[in-house]
């Protein structure tokens, strides 16, 4: 058996690959070649996969291939009708990440909440060396405690940022993108409710045609001034010309990104307009790379091989 692992440096070099060595001979690219990858292919019994598109156009020439195993959760880069067509079997991975996304969610709340890059810059310019009190009060913050912590996306992350929420003693509310989830822990209210009502909006929903552009010029005019954006679910929910807008006019008090409609970063993102860091922090789609989570995550696909290899259907994706 043959296994491919297409784009193995979006797990990075210090995870360890090895274990799949028990199910058969294992061919290792770091990154993808859109003129090589049908070729790196045509032989595999089993792919892994993060982001390349898996379409007739790539897929075509690989007639031995049984299974293609997902090293994320979203499944945007399938083309299923033409994997059932070939009765391809499709695995992705889920739960790998969830702490920690909901770590990073806080992590880029405090940064922006707390101002904490003004601060930073005060002390380690050596201003604060040349102050004559002990504190300084210059760049306001507020507590979280008693603040609404509204969520987008009440899913498995979603639920985690709720929990962490409460603990700060905030109230939670929540939207359903697909207006099928009803927690009964929170209260459920519509999009304008929560964009009105909230001093947190954090979002952790998936991207499909329903939430592209949800968070747009008119969404985030119905933002309190001081509330705070997070986007931990994909770059396309909200529309990044309407948020530099938002954040250069002081609309809102704040955003912390980990996701963005294209990445890696392009130079004429609209975003790179707020240089202001009390404002604005984005990280480089990071919060789900933790150390253990990229572990777990090949552990993940290391178990659905395995069980794939022994007739289970552990984690596949019909559609």
């Amino acid at each position: 058996m043959k296994i491919v692992i297409m784009e193995a440096n979006t797990l990075g070099k210090d995870v360890d690959l090895g274990l799949f060595q028990e199910f058969g001979d294992v061919v290792i690219y770091g990154e993808s070649n859109p003129i090589e990858n049908a070729n790196r292919i045509k032989d595999a019994d089993i792919i892994i996969v993060n982001k390349i598109p898996m379409n007739e156009e790539i897929l075509r020439g690989a007639k031995k291939l049984k299974l293609i195993c997902l090293t994320a959760t979203g499944t945007n880069n399938i083309d299923f009708k033409y994997t059932k067509e070939r009765g391809i079997s499709v695995a992705n991975v889920k739960g790998y990440s969830t702490q920690s996304v909901v770590q990073h969610t806080f992590a880029l709340l405090f940064y922006v909440y707390e101002k904490l890059a003004y601060y930073d810059h005060y002390v380690k310019s050596g201003e604060y060396t040349r102050s004559d009190i002990f504190s300084n009060f210059e760049v306001k913050f507020h507590e979280l405690y008693g603040k609404t912590f509204g969520i987008i996306g009440l899913g498995e992350i979603g639920q985690g940022v709720a929990k962490i929420a409460e603990l700060f003693g905030c109230k939670v509310v929540y939207y359903s993108t697909s207006g099928k989830n009803n927690n009964t822990d929170y209260e459920r209210v519509d999009l304008p409710t929560l964009l009105r009502e909230s001093d947190v909006v954090s979002i952790h929903a998936p991207l499909n045609e329903v939430t592209q552009d949800l968070i747009g010029e008119a969404e985030l005019a119905m933002m309190k001034s001081d509330a705070i954006l997070l986007n931990l679910g994909r770059g396309p929910i909200v529309n990044q010309e309407a948020l530099a807008e938002a954040l250069l006019n002081k609309s809102i008090g704040g955003a912390g990104l980990d996701v963005l409609a294209v990445e890696p970063m392009l130079p004429d993102n609209p975003l790179l307009k707020v240089q202001d860091s009390t404002r604005l922090i984005i990280t480089p789609h990071i919060a789900w790379a933790t150390v253990e989570a990229r572990n777990r995550c090949a552990r993940e696909v290391y178990l659905n091989i395995k069980a794939y290899l022994s007739g289970e259907t552990r984690n596949i994706v019909n559609s």
